[in-house]
């Protein structure tokens, strides 16, 4: 995966948007108003955070060099993925997929996007 497909995936998504809070190199994509995923799209190598349940975010560290901790993130729910082509773009999807699926179930009825 690269950064347009990356950007593509996340945008694809219902009710997400890109937002740029820290500066116009890291791209913010939340889905009602939270973020689900984050990256300096320019980035080399290029990185995503993403969230993740806590039992799997510290299974998958503990198995993949390129997933560590979130930087500069709460450790504890977010994972920094390294793309270095290391883990299969399916694996990565799912991980996007799941990201986006804990920031939705986790909002209010009224703030989830219309999936239908």
């Amino acid at each position: 995966m690269n950064a347009r497909s990356l950007r593509a995936w996340c945008l694809d998504r219902a009710g997400a948007v890109e937002e740029f809070p820290f500066g116009p190199r890291t791209s913010v994509f939340k889905v009602g108003g939270k973020m689900f995923a984050l990256s300096a799209l320019d980035a080399e190598p290029l990185a995503v955070s993403l969230k993740c349940e806590p039992e799997l975010a510290a299974q998958l560290r503990a198995t993949h060099p390129a997933i560590a901790p979130g930087y500069h993130l709460n450790k504890r729910h977010w994972n920094t993925v390294t793309l270095d082509g290391s883990l299969p773009d399916e694996m990565l999807r799912d991980m996007l997929e799941d990201s986006y699926d804990l920031v939705v179930d986790g909002l209010p009825r009224s703030r989830r996007p219309d999936q239908t």
